[in-house]
């Protein structure tokens, strides 16, 4: 996992230094396969997801006879960012790349791309019909860069069957950190500790989702949407309260640590499986596989938050969809056309039900496959209503900066390091530091003071 993230990093930088090197879209020459227009497609979606999306590229294929659009797997996120870069600016890039939305402020500073706006101006295209707290992370300076995709968020998922065992009923709206902490206990005893009451992942994305839910920043400069930030500021008592919460449980021993790498997420769902964990974190796009695969009644509820914090809401995981520079405005505006084709009702209707992430467009949930399915996996809603119920601020749009990949990084040996019996102030002192280093080396790339 490490090697990967070396890679990303590695990745990012390289696709900064080599901004300005882009061509324009005037000279390029659309390819043709049948009189059609060719669309490459990179995305890094795979499983259940990447049928899913395979599908919808088959139906828009079969749609229209004008455009052909050719989706290819280019592995995780961390491993086609590398690639893109690589080949940004020519044409050997694809006309569409999906990227993970840490890697929106090194898109938006690589001159490889071409922002969707330009395109959304030209068609007067309606983004007032879009999810306002998906579009909010992806727009900066007024300008829509990407469009949302495959968009999700962390929930809670819960052992209902063992919760009630133990004489809890949660409220699945309104949960905080004292109350889950007393259910982790009491699922535990009621178990002989066979049975632990929860886990949480050493991951930086659930720490900042935490963070955000409290309202609190992550970095500087309004989370990095009032200019580039210079500094990281999550070492205080939110981010404390955190890590707090998660070391109480495990002076009580009703805390699992699954550990970091490639495996941990799905070790952590595997212990909730097998009844071994009975509530954990985890992104909302695992819900209809965990819902399909459980031998007890699952539950899923919000985020939690401590007691003394009001509930803020959730900032938007996942990835989105960039348009590359340097190609014809014959090969965009094909592309441009498959970008609305997705983001259309029915089909983010389809992706929805198809895999867990979110609608972009509100009207999919009016669309009777998603009423169907929702009767059939009514968990499918939580998530939808979490964020539909999120307060706008510049903690809930989610930190907009170049290095999040360290921080996250940062963060996540932070997490374990307590877990582990370090001081909690010390480890997010030095996570910060770690942070800090990686914005000033950013920022002396791109040229910011």
């Amino acid at each position: 996992m490490l090697k990967k993230w070396m890679v990303f990093l590695i990745g990012l930088a390289l696709i900064t230094s080599l901004a300005g090197c882009s061509s324009s879209s005037t000279n390029a020459e659309a390819q043709k396969e049948n009189g059609r227009i060719v669309v490459t497609f990179w995305h890094s979606m795979s499983g259940e997801p990447q049928k899913a999306l395979d599908k919808i590229v088959k139906d828009y294929n079969q749609s229209q006879k004008k455009v052909v659009v050719k989706a290819e797997y280019q592995g995780e996120y961390t491993e086609s960012l590398p690639k893109y870069q690589s080949v940004g600016g020519t044409e050997k890039a694809p006309t569409i790349v999906q990227v993970q939305e840490i890697g929106t402020k090194a898109m938006i500073n690589s001159g490889f791309i071409e922002p969707v706006q330009k395109f959304i101006d030209q068609d007067n295209y309606d983004t007032a019909q879009l999810e306002k707290n998906i579009l909010s992370y992806y727009t900066v300076d007024n300008k829509l860069y990407s469009m949302p995709f495959n968009s999700s968020t962390p929930v809670l998922y819960y052992n209902a069957d063992a919760l009630k065992k133990a004489g809890i009923e949660i409220k699945s709206k309104d949960l905080t950190f004292e109350q889950l902490e007393d259910y982790a206990k009491k699922v535990t005893d009621s178990h002989a500790g066979k049975m632990k009451g929860f886990a949480l992942q050493p991951y930086g994305w659930l720490f900042e989702e935490l963070l955000a839910n409290q309202g609190s920043l992550l970095v500087n400069k309004e989370n990095g949407h009032a200019g580039t930030p210079t500094k990281a500021v999550f070492n205080n008592e939110a981010g404390k309260s955190i890590l707090q919460w998660a070391q109480n449980m495990i002076k009580d021993k009703s805390f699992v640590d699954y550990g970091t790498g490639a495996n941990a997420g799905n070790d952590m769902v595997a212990g909730f499986l097998s009844e071994k964990v009975a509530m954990f974190i985890q992104s909302s796009a695992n819900i209809r596989d965990v819902v399909n695969h459980a031998d007890f009644e699952v539950g899923v509820a919000y985020l939690p938050h401590p007691e003394s914090v009001q509930r803020n809401g959730v900032a938007i995981g996942g990835a989105s969809l960039w348009m590359s520079k340097g190609k014809s405005s014959e090969e965009q505006k094909a592309a441009w056309d498959f970008m609305k084709f997705l983001a259309s009702p029915h089909t983010q209707a389809e992706w929805h039900t198809g895999t867990g992430y979110f609608a972009i467009h509100p009207q999919a949930y009016k669309d009777p496959v998603v009423k169907e399915a929702y009767r059939k996996v009514p968990q499918l809603q939580v998530p939808v209503q979490q964020l539909q119920s999120t307060k706008a601020s510049t903690a809930t749009q989610g930190a907009l900066m170049q290095s999040l990949p360290e921080e996250r990084k940062a963060v996540e040996n932070a997490m374990e390091s307590v877990y582990n019996g370090e001081d909690i102030g010390r480890a997010l002192d030095k996570a910060v530091k770690e942070t800090n280093a990686a914005i000033k080396k950013a920022n002396q790339v791109n040229g910011v003071k």
